[in-house]
């Protein structure tokens, strides 16, 4: 009977024009890609939609399947093409050097390591100035995890409830989401506190966030106060004297949660959270695989959005528009404190990763993709907020610059989350109708919109119409 269903909605929704030619697919049929990934792919990488997509092309930030269907990427490869899909300057970059030197390791010099090492430490402030170059993020953050235990000599590090810093068996127990957890020992001096979630936690009101959306939730705190930020830090505190000694290695969080759907926390409760963590004789450290490179808007980094400097810095996604790498950037001190013996990472900073890694700060410095991230990511934001204060199902909408989230709820009373099936449908007319979108959170129930920054105000007009739609025909099928 669900196949049967016709709407009544029709959408106005017009894909913005493209000039982008794609090439002509000349690999496998549909039908055999599944078959091999049902046979020759492990079955734990599972696929979006209930027809994955076979995707072919990219351009910008465009997609192209199979059959030469184009679709507006709102995810970007899950918030990791940063400045376009095959950006025409990261593409020429790669393929001089490709054609130059791909790898030696370390063990020698080569001019890509060292030119970007200066490009990228210039952007961060004093005295994050000594970088560490890996692979992936899960890899940044274990290694972040290793040498904040190193220097402090202390071990316990502390992570927010619905974190997520990787998926290796030392990142696992920074990692709080339930679907991520596998039943092995993991977690060994790792002790999760109370996200101080301003929409699903139990204090927040409509002052909270920085963001140009806040929470529908009423707030009676006179200026320059905040209630829930106080209490979330008395959570904080309770942590500090319950679970772990006198002495920490750390504390790590993501300046907005990423996976758990752009959950954002209370002004100034980073910088009181820092503050508490180095009285305890710890490190903090910011991971900015989300965050960075000028996605927040405002600010090239998100902790910057916090007015706070932390100890070290995470970094990937983004980082490389799709090419694996990831960095660490921490003060020369604790940097110091790795170099007692040796530690090697055969690929991190390869002659390759390097120069696409300075074309990326090449393309978003040139196409002004801070700036756009803000302009367009306000106004999304800001049209989201209108279909929120329109549909009783859409809960919260939130972020800043292009990290925004939106949070699915049976009403906007109980905050209770819409049932997966049903953002599942959706989401699945959204891609139907031409746009990809992520989810996240606990329950599968927030809309995660991460794009690659170039997109446009009309890319955005065309996605808000497709979503609005999508609600409609979801009102009705209720009905």
């Amino acid at each position: 009977r669900q196949q049967k269903w016709k709407s009544s909605v029709t959408t106005q929704a017009k894909m913005p024009p493209c000039d982008f030619v794609p090439e002509k697919y000349k690999s496998y049929p549909y039908e055999r890609m599944q078959k091999i990934r049902e046979q020759n792919i492990v079955p734990s990488l599972r696929m979006y939609y209930k027809k994955p997509l076979l995707l072919h092309q990219g351009h910008m930030q465009w997609l192209f399947d199979y059959e030469g269907r184009r679709y507006l990427d709102l995810f970007a490869g899950i918030v990791t093409v940063s400045v376009g899909h095959c950006h025409p300057k990261v593409t020429m970059a790669t393929q001089k050097q490709l054609a130059r030197l791909w790898h030696t390791t370390n063990i020698y010099m080569h001019p890509s390591i060292h030119e970007y090492a200066e490009k990228l430490t210039s952007l961060l402030p004093d005295p994050l100035k000594v970088v560490y170059l890996t692979n992936s993020g899960s890899e940044a953050n274990d290694l972040a995890m290793f040498m904040a235990r190193l220097h402090t000599r202390n071990f316990d590090i502390i992570s927010l409830r619905g974190a997520y810093h990787g998926a290796s068996p030392y990142t696992l127990g920074l990692t709080s989401l339930g679907p991520y957890k596998h039943g092995v020992a993991n977690g060994f001096g790792c002790t999760t506190t109370m996200l101080p979630d301003v929409f699903r936690g139990p204090w927040g009101g409509s002052r909270c966030r920085d963001s140009p959306v806040q929470t529908v939730r009423k707030c009676s705190c006179p200026e320059g106060v905040c209630h829930a930020k106080d209490q979330y830090i008395e959570q904080f505190k309770d942590t500090l004297n319950t679970s772990v000694p006198k002495t920490v290695a750390g504390f790590i969080a993501e300046p907005i949660q990423g996976v758990n759907g752009a959950v954002q926390y209370p002004r100034n409760f980073l910088k009181e959270a820092y503050q508490l963590i180095r009285e305890r004789g710890g490190i903090c450290i910011a991971d900015e695989v989300q965050t960075g490179f000028g996605r927040t808007g405002s600010h090239f980094w998100g902790f910057q959005t916090h007015g706070v400097v932390p100890d070290m810095v995470t970094l990937a996604k983004g980082i490389g528009n799709g090419f694996p790498m990831a960095a660490v950037v921490t003060t020369k001190e604790i940097a110091d404190s790795l170099a007692q013996n040796l530690h090697f990472n055969t690929f991190g900073g390869s002659p390759l990763a390097c120069v696409v890694g300075a074309a990326v700060l090449d393309a978003i410095e040139e196409d002004g993709l801070q700036k756009n991230s803000e302009d367009v990511g306000t106004y999304m934001l800001l049209e989201l907020a209108k279909l929120r204060d329109k549909f009783e199902i859409v809960g919260d909408v939130r972020g800043k610059g292009l990290m925004i989230g939106i949070e699915m709820v049976t009403d906007k009373d109980s905050r209770c989350p819409l049932p997966a099936e049903e953002v599942g449908q959706i989401w699945e007319d959204c891609k139907n109708m031409g746009v990809l979108i992520g989810r996240g959170g606990l329950y599968n129930q927030t809309f995660r919109i991460k794009p690659p920054m170039c997109i446009t105000k009309k890319d955005v007009d065309f996605a808000v119409e497709v979503f609005h739609t999508a609600l409609q025909r979801h009102m009705e099928r209720a009905a």
